[in-house]
């Protein structure tokens, strides 16, 4: 079944060029992964949004997920309440709909 993983970020001042160059250069050469996009949600915040053929595809990635946020943990602020510099969700989709529907 179809999932999908949302991570929110916060970039440190001045950060911001080397945070889109790095997921930008990245390989993404995840099996599964049939999209990736990112999406600037404030000032210096942001959301990436990956969708997969599947669940377990997703959680079979995630070792490489981590290694490629380790390429550029450093571009980032903590987000507070105990989150650190990362704040995923991810999940099988449940309902899709399109247009008119």
């Amino acid at each position: 079944m179809q999932a999908f993983n949302v991570v929110r970020f916060r970039v440190k001042p001045g950060r911001e060029p080397e945070f889109i160059a790095a997921h930008r250069n990245a390989r993404r050469d995840f099996a599964g992964l049939k999209r990736f996009t990112m999406i600037k949600t404030g000032d210096r915040a942001y959301c990436v949004i990956g969708e997969w053929d599947s669940y377990q595809q997703l959680a079979d990635a995630r070792a490489k997920m981590i290694a490629l946020l380790d390429s550029f943990r450093d571009t980032l602020e903590d987000l507070g309440g105990g989150l650190g510099v990362t704040d995923p969700v991810s999940g099988e989709v449940v309902l899709e709909l399109g247009p008119g529907q």
